[in-house]
């Protein structure tokens, strides 16, 4: 079974009833170490050795954010210039990461059909995700397809668990990738 690190970063978990119900939903399942990033680091001081040993340590990645701005807050940023170093992850001698997976788990505010060509943000998720591909696929790592749940706001309670319930299936399938 593959072991799988979530790395998430909310800066404002307390808002968001739909990321407390999905970190509820994995939380103590075997092989899944979860690492909420504003609590590891409140100053933004990342400790890249630690977090490049955790990367080795497992096989799949899951970068899990709200959706903000097209991206991902700020920590999730600096975690990725700070951690993913060249001759680490990319570069000459940087294959440490080559065959690993990872995928972007994510919620937006706005509906899905705000999310498409002609809809008020203009383009999908996936292609405003292309930047997160792009840096799996320079360090040699399987970008696979999004965990996105949309309009998190107008999410019924029994919604909420459902999506819950989704997103602990997709981490259960992703133990089961290697």
């Amino acid at each position: 079974m593959a072991r799988v690190l979530i790395l998430f970063a909310h800066p404002a978990l307390h808002r968001s009833r739909i990321n407390v119900a999905l970190l509820e939903a994995v939380q103590g399942m075997e092989g899944v170490t979860f690492r909420d990033l504003y609590e590891e680091y409140p100053n933004l001081h990342i400790d890249f050795e630690t977090e490049q040993e955790l990367l080795l340590e497992h096989d799949v990645i899951v970068w899990q954010h709200p959706f903000y701005w097209y991206s991902a807050p700020a920590i999730l940023k600096e975690w990725l210039d700070v951690v993913l170093e060249y001759g680490f992850a990319y570069g000459e001698g940087g294959t440490r990461l080559a065959g690993k997976k990872v995928m972007s788990a994510l919620t937006t505010g706005g509906p899905a059909d705000a999310y498409q060509r002609g809809g008020y943000n203009h383009y999908t998720v996936k292609e405003l995700l292309a930047p997160f591909d792009q840096t799996a696929r320079l360090c040699g790592m399987e970008y696979l397809d999004p965990f996105v749940i949309q309009g998190v706001r107008q999410l019924t309670d029994e919604q909420v668990r459902e999506c819950a319930a989704a997103y602990r299936t997709r981490i259960e399938e992703l133990r089961r990738l290697v």
